[in-house]
């Protein structure tokens, strides 16, 4: 399992379930409460999944409720298995990496 942060005000590359499993805890543990819900689903063929994300929730030392719009999941699987998760900060930037049209679009391709 290998997970990908692409600009976020923290990027950075996590390889293995024990550095994914770190990495993602220590983000929890600055939440009160978080969510992130889908918008769109696309599949891009070569067993990858595309998902337009946004997300929010409440900072745990603040009790600030904090939104974000406009994230993209790549899910890479292999024999149904999740094999590397890149999480794009910018909407734009990850459609323009894939090569793709903007959410509602035309002419996306893999």
């Amino acid at each position: 399992m290998e997970f990908v942060l692409v600009g976020s005000p923290e990027p950075g590359t996590w390889k293995g379930l024990n550095e994914v499993e770190s990495f993602v805890r220590g983000y929890m543990s600055a939440w009160e409460e978080h969510r992130t819900e889908a918008d769109e689903y696309r599949e891009l063929g070569d067993e990858r999944v595309l998902v337009l994300t946004h997300a929010g929730g409440r900072g745990q030392a603040s009790g600030m409720e904090i939104g974000h719009q406009g994230g993209v999941h790549l899910f890479e699987i292999d024999q149904g298995k999740v094999m590397r998760l890149v999480f794009y900060w910018d909407r734009e930037r990850a459609l323009a990496d894939l090569g793709l049209a903007p959410e509602g679009g035309a002419g996306d391709s893999p």
